[in-house]
């Protein structure tokens, strides 16, 4: 064994810590840092829907307004007022509504940017039952040319596959636009992530300062007798003690505070800067409003004056937010069900039983019905209507 020459006589050795190497690499890289809330969609979900009242409103206000939205299913020659595919939606499966099952998909659609719809089909291939899957449960399996060959489907310890093949699907993946992601869409819940945290870091804010009487931090100055400026232990304790106890909180508020002899206490009042978190909070709630495609105006957010009234607010949410999604949703489905069909036809939304739409449907009307240079037909294939039976047939 070679002993150092440097090492005096009585030098005990060390006691030997396992410690990782990028322990103090870590704790630097981490000091200081903002904590943004992780970005998957279980983590979202909790923190930008269930914990905050501005995403949780506008994934609501836009899943329930698409999910209102009348259908109608017609082919190139007619519109259908009874169709299997339309008794399937009315009707999807025994737990679940017409209304229930579209909320679920687009809900699924805002919150993940995926949105899954299982199909439960009898013995001769036709769907009976439609079922929204959970977007954080479902797994895509690319193939070796990139496309899905199967969908797996796992719940704790159990896994589910469903696999794809050469017929229709038995699932059926709607998904958003996102640039880098060949399988997986891009949902606006994750545009909003960051507007996110700072409006929940806003809201803990307010809450302290509730918490506090609504009143400044200040610092309790100790200067003893003898000149000692620090606590004791059993003093410092005892001092902690009765402020978390008798000091702090809304049911504390105004109640005086007894200093002993040494304690003074210093107030320190806000400074300008400390007080913008308010108006940081408020332009969060228009960013996440943004994000989701919402007119502020909709969501109760103060000093939003982009539209002139209400009524403009409303037809903006329905021309820009609402209907696309929804028409982007209803030909997914359809062209989906006319493959169990065996038939080509086309699902979409009735434009004339939308409420907000009432008065730009009526105009549209109005002028196509005053051109007298195009005949009947014409005029109803520019409504997007199909063409009238000939005399004579049914």
């Amino acid at each position: 064994m070679v002993v150092s020459i440097f090492r005096r006589k009585n030098e005990t050795p060390a006691i030997e810590a396992k410690a990782s190497a990028t322990g103090p690499v870590v704790a630097y890289a981490t000091s200081g840092r903002i904590a943004w809330s992780p970005r998957d969609t279980v983590s979202l979900t909790k923190t930008g829907f269930a914990g905050n009242p501005i995403g949780f409103r506008a994934v609501k206000l836009i899943a329930e307004a698409a999910a209102a939205i009348p259908l109608v299913l017609q082919d190139a020659e007619m519109r259908y007022e009874s169709h299997p595919a339309l008794t399937l939606l009315a009707r999807p499966n025994p737990a679940q509504g017409r209304a229930e099952l579209f909320e679920a998909l687009f809900g699924q659609l805002l919150l993940a940017g995926d949105a899954y719809v299982e199909a439960v089909a009898d013995e001769e291939g036709l769907p009976f039952e439609l079922h929204v899957l959970r977007s954080d449960r479902m797994r895509l399996v690319p193939g070796a040319d990139g496309w899905p060959v199967a969908y797996e489907y796992t719940v704790g310890a159990k896994t589910h596959r469903f696999a794809v093949g050469a017929g229709a699907s038995p699932i059926c993946h709607l998904k958003s636009f996102h640039p880098q992601d060949d399988h997986y869409g891009l949902s606006p819940m994750q545009a909003a992530a960051q507007a996110m945290d700072v409006h929940n870091a806003a809201s803990r804010w307010s809450k302290g300062l509730l918490d506090n009487a609504a009143r400044p931090s200040g610092a309790i100055v100790f200067s003893g007798g003898d000149g000692a400026g620090t606590l004791s232990p059993e003093q410092y304790d005892r001092l902690v003690s009765e402020m978390e106890s008798y000091h702090m909180g809304a049911r504390n508020a105004g109640r005086p505070m007894l200093l002993e002899g040494g304690l003074d206490w210093k107030p320190m009042g806000f400074s300008p800067s400390d007080m913008e978190f308010h108006k940081s909070k408020e332009a969060a709630a228009r960013e996440i409003a943004v994000a989701f495609g919402v007119p502020p105006m909709l969501l109760g957010i103060p000093g939003e004056a982009t539209f002139a009234n209400y009524q403009e607010a409303h037809r903006a949410f329905y021309r820009l937010t609402v209907l696309p999604l929804a028409t982007r949703v209803a030909a997914s489905l359809g062209a989906w069900l006319s493959g169990f069909a065996g038939q080509d036809f086309a699902l979409k939304p009735d434009l004339d039983q939308v409420p907000a739409l009432a008065a730009e449907r009526d105009q549209q009307w109005q002028r196509v019905a005053a051109v007298d240079f195009l005949s009947p037909a014409e005029k109803r294939r520019l409504l997007g209507l199909p063409p009238l039976a000939e005399a004579g047939d049914d």
